[in-house]
Formats: C-alpha cells, structure tokens, sequence
C-alpha cells in the first residue's frame, strides 16, 4: 500500500473515528498505524486522555526504531480507550471508534482504532498492546487478525504503560503472515513467518470452558471445535483472576496523582476501575504474583502434548455502543488468563458470515512461530472450506 492511498482510505473512514491524529510522513515501505500509547517521534502521545504533555514525542519507542530499519511509515497514531483501560474504544474525549463491520457496535479494546484501521483498509497492519485482551478483542469483533506474543518479546520502552508486568505489545493485520512479518519486524527477530505448512497438527481444547456463549459465537465455535478433543485445563475464572488484580493494583499506582488532582479529567469507567485499583492491598497483589507464577507453569503442562488449543477470543459478538456499559467482565473472559501465563496467542476470524467472531490459537511459551504456523494452516483449512 501506498501511503498516499492510506491517507485516502483515512480520509473516506473518518465516520469511523480510528485515528486521532496523522503524521506527514513519506516513503515506499509498509504502512503501519500506531496506537497512541506508542512514542512517534514528531507526533504527540496522548494515550486516549487529555491529561499527558501535548508537545510531540522527540524520540521513537524502541519498536517504532525497529519497524523504521525496515523502511516502515507511520502515518498516524490510532484511537483507543482511555489510558488502555478498557475494552470498548468508547473514548470520552476522542469519540467511539466504530466497528467497521458494523458502525453502531463497538470494535472492542484498547486498540480498537488499530482493529479498524486494518479492517478498513487504512494501513497495511497495525501495532496494538494487550493487557487484558487489548489487540485479541478488537481483533475477534472487528475480524481480522491479532498476535499477543510471548511476554515481553516487543520492547515496551517508550510505551506508555498500564500494568508494567502485563503489557505486551503486538500486530494487528489483514492475515497471518503479514501479522508475523509485522512481530519480525517489532521484536527485531526473525523466523516467525511460516514457510511450507504440515497437512495438519495437534489442535485440542480446554476442557469446561464454553457453557455460555452468545448464539452466533457458538455457532462458530461449533464449526471450528466439532472434531476437537477436550484436555484438562486450568479454569478461566482461576487463571484470570491474578491478572485483574495486578493490572488494577499498577494501574491505580500509576494513576493515583492524576484521580487525585483531576478526577472529572477521567471517563466514569476508568475512574471506577482505577478507584477499584486503590483498595488493592499489598498482601492481595504479592499473592496474585505469587498464584501467577503457579498458574503459568499449570498451563505450561497442560499444554505439553499439543501444538496449540483453540478458544474463542470472546464470549459475545460485537455489542452495539449503546448497549456497551458493564460488558467488559465477559468480554475479557477468555483472554485475560494468557496475559497472565504469558503464552503467545494469534487471534483469528472464524469463517463465518455475519458480525466476526475471532478464534484464539493459543501455544506454549516461547514458540511463538509454531503458534503462527497452526494459525497459518487453519486460516487456509478455513479458507478452503468456504470456497468449496
């Protein structure tokens, strides 16, 4: 893609609200739009609020250097939820991103405006950040492609954080490929794109996990998962439960000074979650820690014998803006647990028609490029089996 062709889609998408401000920058290399947690230097970062310095960033976050060595061209820095905190994209003071799949739902959270801008055809790909489920919700709803990598193989530095032990950052992108090729390009390593695909593998799935899907996710599920075998797995309520008490606890002490001297400066949602995050106390947070570590080997083990399980990214399709209010407990269900493992996960569309519904395929820690090969080959079994 061209960037003046980008800039044109920008242009004819504005009623989606995805960007929340451009660059003027020129080039041949991929296009790639950066959510506004993410230093670009020229650009200023406003992390969905109107509290942070508005002089434009001097320098680049260090992902940002490497996709320059690579001749990639920011053109603009992507609408979110306010502080990442979130995952509706309902930003107070920036406006709703719109779900391009349907305008009057949302496209999930954080990096909502990264989701429609790859949907929409604004960028070549996209770099989001996962905390709780922040690149793999948008990326379920809005239907296109989203890697969380193993923890900490992007650099977070010159990020601005939420919880400083979850963050993770990652692409969003139209398919698998280009999604790996972006990783490559991010974390500076190499070896993440699939080459020549095995005729199949060993996929399985957590045991007792999907009693409560909405009716066009199980529908889904149900043509993804028919021939999958159940494995004993962690619950998700167990393994998620150390995530939001860590995320809470840093992010409430990030935020403390700014709840106390500008709270009418926050959206209501953040407000209460970073008020929640005050009443963490010391003893509950080390423990948290401590039920992380146990947690991670347990899933460790559990998905010794496999090459990948499958979950969905989201109990619930897409719900509309104004019906969005208090969603976030479900809708981070089945994400949030990997956040706290720290397994590499690429979120996937389901080959349905109608509102997306994303699938997670879920590896063990560190093999992020088997990951992207199981993905690879169910996102081309899937294709086939809707041509044929």
């Amino acid at each position: 893609m061209k960037v003046e062709e980008a800039r044109r889609k920008i242009e004819e998408g504005r009623s989606l609200n995805a960007f929340i401000s451009l660059t003027d920058e020129t080039g041949d290399g991929p296009v790639v739009a950066v959510k506004d947690l993410v230093d670009v230097r020229g650009t200023v970062t406003t992390a969905g609020s109107v509290l942070l310095p508005s002089e434009p960033a001097s320098t680049d976050a260090v992902l940002i250097g490497e996709l320059r060595r690579h001749g990639c061209v920011m053109v603009g820095k992507t609408n979110l939820h306010e502080w990442a905190f979130g995952i509706t994209s309902n930003n107070p003071h920036h406006g709703p991103v719109r779900n391009p799949a349907d305008p009057d739902r949302i496209p999930g959270g954080s990096s909502g405006g990264s989701a429609a801008a790859v949907v929409a055809g604004m960028c070549d790909w996209a770099v989001g950040s996962d905390t709780g489920g922040s690149i793999r919700i948008p990326a379920g709803l809005c239907g296109c492609v989203g890697i969380k990598p193993t923890l900490g193989m992007v650099s977070t530095e010159g990020v601005f954080p939420l919880s400083r032990s979850l963050d993770t950052m990652g692409p969003l992108a139209p398919d698998v490929r280009t999604a790996a090729r972006a990783l490559e390009m991010m974390s500076g390593l190499g070896g993440l794109v699939p080459g020549e695909l095995r005729g199949s593998y060993s996929v399985a799935m957590p045991a007792g996990w999907f009693d409560d899907l909405d009716e066009e996710t199980s529908r889904a599920w149900g043509q993804v998962a028919h021939n999958l075998r159940p494995i004993d797995f962690p619950g998700w309520k167990e393994l998620g439960e150390p995530g939001s008490v860590i995320l809470y606890a840093e992010a409430a002490q990030l935020h403390r000074e700014r709840v106390g001297s500008h709270p009418e400066k926050f959206g209501k949602d953040v407000l209460a979650n970073l008020q929640r995050g005050l009443e963490v106390t010391a003893a509950d947070y080390l423990q948290a820690l401590e039920d992380r570590e146990r947690l991670s080997d347990q899933v460790e083990e559990a998905l010794a014998g496999v090459d990948a399980i499958l979950v969905p990214a989201t109990p619930r399709v897409a719900p509309r803006i104004d019906d969005s209010e208090g969603v976030r407990p479900v809708v981070t269900r089945f994400t949030r647990p990997f956040n706290v493992t720290g397994q590499p996960v690429v979120t996937i569309p389901a080959p349905v028609a109608g509102l997306p519904v994303g699938i997670q395929v879920v590896g063990r820690f560190g093999e992020d490029a088997l990951v992207a090969e199981v993905a690879a080959w169910l996102e081309e079994t899937w294709k086939a089996r809707r041509s044929g």
